[in-house]
């Protein structure tokens, strides 16, 4: 039987699922922040052209035309109207089935939660106000009660449950994904997908829970979209709909072999890996040339956090160094190129490690082990044994919201 197939393969996965917590990957956010104004040379900056036709917004980037659309164009009487005969069948609910399935439901859809009956996930989803045999069941009857599939499995667990989920995806019905990664490297995950449904992805770029949070807050996170097949001729459609009822604010078209490259790459890059490799580079020639532990995670992590970052978020990189002292400004922009011209070669390497498959091929390697749990667990506590971060854990301590 599919449900037993399904229990069976889910188990492990979900136990690994439920044991890492969720990590922000990117918080970029669609509402502008005003521009404050800053004694500086003025340089002409061409307005970005926009052209509204049926909802679809040319947008100049940097003198390359690109198609984006955007909230507005999509309602939420418009959206009940073109979801009236669907029923979305959300499948797995971690950072972002959680947040996803929330909005959804806010936004006055019919959409059913579909995970392990009686797991972690399942206790979850009953905390959040899913209401099992009503729009909270077991994988197998949410996909058959379904007719968009929405697969926000993790990525190991989308590979393990696949020879489960496939035959449940007949005609008509449509695959939605939020991360290329399964599709793309289908060599390695073994997830081919029907060639008589259309599959789409709506990728937001942030957490589970910012897409939440931004939703909540009424505005939206930007989101890549992309279609894999087209069967109906209206694949695109439906994943800029998908995308605004799910809380994008701005939708951009990508691919999908686009979006899981650059996502593999960012995380490992100055998301994430590159990020900490040089805050911990920094931190560690400070101790030791004599700084004491205050002394390096304030010039190394808090005034970038809490003072820098901010201000690049909001306004650009030129508004920050016009910010900041002429000695800052001039250093940095000195020694930019030097660290530009370092790291590119490592930069290379690291797309080409993603492009290829072999990023895929580690991380469904180690995330796929029986002691994954106990392997991350260790990896995180040497992170968090690390001086720098049990020195920013003091100083966070200091802030006057944390007292």
């Amino acid at each position: 039987m599919a449900s037993k197939s399904f229990a069976r393969t889910a188990l492990r996965a979900s136990k690994q699922k439920a044991a890492a917590p969720a990590v922000p990957k990117r918080s970029f956010v669609s509402a502008p922040a005003s521009r404050p104004v800053v004694s500086r040379s003025t340089r002409a900056v061409a307005a970005p052209i926009q052209q509204q036709t049926r909802g679809v917004k040319t947008i100049d980037f940097a003198g390359h035309q690109e198609q984006v659309f955007e909230r507005s164009d999509w309602p939420r009487e418009k959206l009940h109207e073109y979801f009236k005969n669907d029923t979305l069948a959300l499948i797995g609910y971690g950072s972002q089935g959680h947040g996803q399935g929330l909005n959804l439901r806010d936004n006055g859809l019919n959409v059913i939660v579909g995970v392990r009956k009686n797991g972690q996930s399942w206790k979850e989803a009953q905390q959040d106000g899913w209401i099992p045999g009503t729009n909270l069941f077991d994988v197998d009857e949410a996909i058959s009660k379904g007719t968009i599939i929405m697969n926000l499995l993790s990525d190991a667990a989308q590979s393990e449950t696949w020879p489960a989920i496939k035959p449940q995806l007949t005609k008509g019905k449509t695959l939605y994904f939020s991360h290329g990664f399964s599709p793309v490297f289908k060599d390695l995950t073994k997830v081919d997908v029907p060639t008589d449904i259309d599959v789409i992805l709506v990728a937001p770029k942030g957490s589970g829970r910012t897409v939440r949070s931004l939703f909540r807050e009424g505005r939206g996170i930007n989101s890549s979209i992309a279609v894999y097949q087209d069967v109906t001729g209206k694949a695109e459609e439906k994943a800029i709909a998908m995308g605004v009822a799910v809380g994008s604010g701005y939708l951009y078209k990508t691919t999908f072999e686009k979006e899981v490259w650059s996502d593999l790459y960012g995380e490992r890059g100055c998301l994430m890996g590159g990020i900490h490799g040089m805050f911990l580079a920094q931190y560690e020639v400070l101790r030791e040339r004599g700084h004491s532990p205050s002394e390096a995670f304030n010039e190394t992590v808090e005034e970038a956090t809490q003072s820098l970052y901010p201000l690049i978020g909001a306004n650009g990189m030129d508004w920050m160094y016009a910010a900041c002292s002429t000695t800052a400004r001039r250093g940095a922009i000195d020694w930019s190129s030097k660290f530009k011209d370092t790291l590119k070669p490592v930069f290379n390497e690291l797309y080409d490690s993603v492009k290829d498959g072999s990023e895929t091929k580690r991380s469904l390697e180690y995330n796929s082990q029986p002691d994954y749990r106990e392997k991350y667990e260790k990896e995180m506590q040497d992170i968090r044994d690390l001086e720098i971060w049990r020195a920013g854990k003091a100083v966070r301590g200091l802030r006057p919201e944390n007292n």
